[in-house]
């Protein structure tokens, strides 16, 4: 008798918000963190990627004022 395996079947794997665009994070998660525990208060589970979601909001902001004053450098003044 030959031994036949088995094909395992793939799961999908649910992402957490796929209602929303796939971003990458911009913001260093550990770091926000542990400011957060420093000042001896606690950091919710989706506020990282939050935050993260106004960074890109401020970036997208920033490069469009950038590209309406014809420059191609974001500087501070942008934001």
């Amino acid at each position: 008798m030959a031994a036949r395996k088995k094909k395992k079947a793939k799961k999908k794997k649910a992402k957490r918000g796929a209602s929303r665009k796939s971003r990458d994070t911009l913001v260093v998660g550990s770091k926000v963190r542990a400011y957060i525990k420093s000042k001896k208060l606690k950091c919710a589970g989706d506020l990282i990627q939050a935050l993260s979601d106004t960074v890109h909001e401020a970036l997208d902001s920033a490069m469009t004022r950038t590209s309406g004053n014809r420059r191609s450098t974001v500087r501070p003044v942008d934001l």
